[in-house]
Order: C-alpha cells, then sequence, then structure tokens
C-alpha cells in the first residue's frame, strides 16, 4: 500500500510539475512527507490475513454563525461490495472555530451498530456502543499542500463495559489542476488509534483515493483504505461525499 501512495503521489506530481515552476519546488517535499507517513505506520511488516469490503460515508457540517458548526455523519460499513453490514455509524456534534478558521474543538456523540462474526465465521452477534467524544483540529497549508490535524479522545460505551481511546489522524490534499479549476485532488491520510488500557494498539488506517469538487459545499471522493490489527488486518473501498450547508 505504501508503493501503491508513492505511484500516485508520483503521478500526481507529473501532473502537476509542468504548469508552474512553484509546483516544481514542491514536488520533493511531498514525496518526503508520503515517505515519511509510510515510514512511521509500515504495512504489512507480518504476514497478516487481509479481507475487502466497502464503506459508503457521509459528512456533513452545518454552520451555524461565525464561530459555531454542527457536525453531522453517517458511515455504512459492508464486510463486502454491499448488503453484508459490518458496522452503522452515526455521529453529531457541536463545534467551535477560532483562530481564523484554522482550528476547531468539537463536543460529540456517536452510536454505533456492529454486526461481528462468530467463530464459525456464519453467525453474527450484534453489539451496540453509545460514544463521547472531544476533538481538536487544525489546518495546515504547505505551499499547495493542505494539512489537517485531527485530535480525538473517546470514552466508548460498548454493551456492559467502558473503554477509552486516543486518536491522530493527519491528512493532505493536494490540488491535480489549476488553481483557478481547482476541483480535481488526491487525498491520503493515516490515523492511529490507541488505548488507554494496557494492550495500547487498537489498530491504524491508511488512505489514499481522488477527490472531486462539485461546487464549493459539495465534494466527492473515493479510495482504498487499509486497516490494520495487531495479528490481521482489512481492506475497503471508501466512497465519501462531503456536503457544507
Amino acid at each position: 500500500i505504501n508503493l501503491i501512495l508513492l505511484v500516485l503521489v508520483n503521478t500526481s506530481m507529473e501532473v502537476i510539475s509542468y504548469k508552474t515552476k512553484n509546483y516544481k519546488s514542491m514536488k520533493k517535499k511531498i514525496k518526503v512527507a508520503i515517505l515519511i507517513l509510510g515510514l512511521i505506520f509500515p504495512i504489512s511488516a507480518k504476514s497478516q490475513d487481509s479481507d475487502f469490503g466497502n464503506w459508503l460515508i457521509y459528512i456533513g457540517n452545518k454552520k451555524l454563525s461565525q464561530k459555531w458548526n454542527l457536525h453531522n455523519e453517517v458511515q455504512y460499513r459492508n464486510y463486502n461490495t454491499i448488503g453484508d453490514l459490518e458496522q452503522l455509524l452515526l455521529r453529531v456534534g457541536l463545534g467551535y472555530t477560532f483562530n481564523e478558521s484554522k482550528n476547531n474543538v468539537l463536543l460529540g456523540y456517536g452510536y454505533i451498530l456492529s454486526e461481528n462474526y462468530l467463530d464459525n465465521n456464519t453467525d453474527k452477534v450484534s453489539v451496540n456502543e453509545h460514544r463521547i467524544f472531544q476533538q481538536f483540529t487544525s489546518k495546515q497549508k504547505i505551499g499547495i499542500v493542505s494539512l489537517n490535524h485531527r485530535y480525538r479522545f473517546e470514552q466508548r460505551f460498548v454493551q456492559s463495559d467502558f473503554k477509552m481511546r486516543l486518536r491522530y489522524f493527519l491528512g493532505l490534499n493536494i490540488p491535480l489542476t489549476k488553481k483557478e479549476n481547482n476541483k480535481l485532488y488526491f487525498s491520503a491520510y493515516n490515523e492511529i488509534f490507541l488505548n488507554t488500557e494496557p494492550a495500547v494498539f487498537d489498530r491504524n488506517r491508511l488512505y489514499g483515493g481522488i477527490g472531486y469538487r462539485i461546487n464549493k459545499n459539495i465534494r466527492l471522493e473515493a479510495g482504498y483504505m487499509n486497516q490494520f490489527f495487531e495479528k490481521n488486518s482489512s481492506d475497503q473501498i471508501n466512497i465519501v461525499t462531503f456536503v457544507n450547508f
């Protein structure tokens, strides 16, 4: 997967480099950033079983005022292409933006219905989770590259158990077209999940995809994500819709 990301970035840089001299100076920096991302969180260091699924994702943001926003999100996750439900995730949150819209703090709630296969791989068991979370996001701009940092702390009520988890998300967007027609872009992110219990490492997600801006409020994105755990991994196609109201 690291190799796939590097190929995608290299291809996108070839498209961009001839358009302006400034893009040439950014080329090495972008490659270095992707290399660091891949080296910090290596994929497939061990032989792992991998399953392939599909996640359909909607992420909405309603601006209530200059400072306040309402986050809303739906994720329909499947073990296969569609129809074999793995997880239904619903999130909502109230956020406050500051520092010239570069930072946002948010308090949110999530409901998660998981359909977990039993050991016989034919029967499922339903698991309900209620989740409270707090997050801080920070935006950066380095040349043509947009960076997004997200720090999230979760309090998870899973059936009769209580768990807490920390998450760190680093995402980047790189335009693939001219500024005056900046619709097509490359997107990538890495997110690591850490438990507060002795088994600290929970999972890691690495994603790469292509996005298209329909207008200033709506964009679509499709990409490939690998999610790996301590002993196994899974692969998903992600189809994402972002909407700002």
